[in-house]
């Protein structure tokens, strides 16, 4: 394979007078023997003869396998990589860029893993990134993070600057997991507590996201428009997103999914007062994005559009999730009993918290405005909606993530299924003799008890305006059925 060593300090052919090699202008300068001539392999020079030969054989072993990848490349620190090379190369949707980048920010590039070389990120570099890391989130947010690390890393492999992933190869350290917690549901009087402890015009948000299972961005990106109280039907269109820089847009629904979702009478009633109380105001807002257009194509993707929206501030403007859960939310919550603010330390904190009134609150993230989502789950499945038809309301991809997250609420889960495995060894109950009271060609049925929900005592029962019918108890508890007119 094509490759050759250089001796830099010498010429290449013997004098023709003396027949000896004569010094180079390089001779005594520099590393003496390059390595050169490996097509898509850049030189590289070395002090010793030996190790351009090693060097040498590996590199083209490597190219030949198309697995060269020059230790050089990897020497680049992991936040220098990010900005320049992993951001720049990304084109992703900019709800999932901002929330990926903040968690990039602060706890890769903020950690001191952030100053490693790429090549120097190995098992011990993650075992200490990774004690740092749950010091400072919960397992949950980590596990998120080490996937956002892990796809960094894979970038870098794809880009010839590492060989292999550090977060798949070092086996010895593993991947933070979340702890797997069940969905929480609040029982009505929580819920009404939490409205009352609301504005005014905030409580509709209330009702529907436990009436309807909205999310809270689709919520506040909610229109007047969006109601269809003739069919009873709310259209999920949009929802209102910011930036971390406080630009706000309209994009679609999480996994760009519209759906309709039932809108209940009493349920439309309310919104009616609302709409009534505190009128819609027309917002208009970019699509998708809210940087400028640098492409007519941008242009287009990124038209404003105008909504009347249904939820806004008593400003009259579009709602900073931030700031509504900051100054309404979690007080409507510290109001129902549910946390508790906790008081600072410091006189130059409480100045701080009193200027930007965001206070520090006692596990707020297990009673954030999802839990009315999970309401909306438990109360349709306790009622025995299937879960194909609520994935569809609730926006799922599919409904295996329905009953993944939600199986619990559902009454009475495996007892069927257990009572169907006892009876397996029930023994066989002697088969009746055929009852020659009855007249004619009857049809003998068995039917489970709660279908003749009325029947008369006298075991004489209508069902239907044409039908008559005895019947009796079986050893199964249900009921043999016998038409007797029809």
């Amino acid at each position: 394979m094509a490759g050759y060593i250089e001796d830099r300090w010498l010429n290449k052919t013997p004098d023709p007078v003396t027949g000896r090699r004569e010094r180079t202008a390089l001779w005594g300068t520099g590393k003496r023997y390059k390595v050169a001539g490996i097509p898509g392999v850049r030189s590289r020079s070395f002090d010793a003869a030996g190790d351009a030969k090693k060097w040498l054989s590996e590199a083209q072993a490597d190219a030949r396998r198309a697995e060269f990848v020059d230790p050089r490349d990897g020497d680049m620190l992991l936040t220098d990589y990010i900005q320049k090379h992993f951001w720049p190369g990304r084109t992703d949707k900019l709800t999932t860029y901002t929330s990926m980048e903040s968690k990039v920010r602060r706890h890769i590039e903020g950690l001191p893993i952030g100053e490693l070389p790429l090549r120097r990120i190995d098992a011990a570099a993650l075992r200490e990134w990774k004690k740092q890391l749950l010091a400072r989130v919960d397992t949950s947010t980590a596990e998120v993070i080490w996937i956002h690390l892990s796809t960094i890393l894979a970038a870098a492999v794809e880009d010839k600057r590492l060989l292999k992933n550090p977060c798949k190869v070092n086996r010895s350290v593993k991947p933070p997991k979340k702890t797997e917690k069940q969905a929480r549901a609040w029982q009505r009087p929580t819920v009404d507590a939490i409205r009352a402890g609301l504005q005014a015009r905030y409580r509709v948000a209330v009702d529907l996201g436990v009436g309807a299972g909205l999310r809270q961005g689709e919520l506040l990106g909610l229109a007047a428009e969006d109601f269809d109280f003739d069919q009873g039907v709310i259209h999920v269109r949009r929802q209102l997103r910011a930036t971390l820089q406080g630009a706000f847009y309209f994009t679609l629904p999480k996994g760009d999914k519209t759906r309709a979702v039932p809108l209940t009478p009493r349920l439309g009633d309310r919104v009616r007062a609302h709409i009534e109380a505190f009128p819609p105001v027309a917002t208009t807002l970019p699509w998708s994005d809210p940087t400028p257009p640098t492409s007519e194509l941008e242009a287009r993707q990124r038209k404003p559009i105008t909504v009347q929206l249904l939820l806004t501030s008593s400003q009259g403007n579009r709602i900073y999730y931030r700031t509504f859960n900051d100054r309404s939310w979690k007080p409507a919550l510290q109001a129902a009993g549910l946390i508790h603010r906790i008081e600072p330390d410091t006189p130059e904190e409480i100045a701080r918290q009193r200027q930007l009134r965001r206070y520090r609150w006692s596990d707020p993230r297990e009673h954030g405005m999802h839990c009315l989502r999970h309401t909306y789950a438990s109360v349709q499945l306790a009622e025995r909606v299937d879960p194909v038809t609520l994935s569809v309301w609730m926006g799922h991809a599919s409904p295996v993530i329905t009953l993944e997250r939600y199986a619990h609420f559902m009454p009475g889960s495996g007892a069927h299924g257990l009572a169907v495995m006892d009876s397996w060894f029930e023994p066989e109950a002697p088969s009746a003799p055929p009852n020659e009271n009855l007249p004619g060609d009857s049809l003998g049925l068995e039917l489970p008890r709660e279908w003749l929900v009325g029947a008369q005592v006298s075991g004489i029962a209508a069902k239907g305006a044409d039908m008559k019918i005895k019947y009796k108890e079986t050893s199964r508890g249900g009921l043999a059925v016998n038409v007797i007119e029809c």
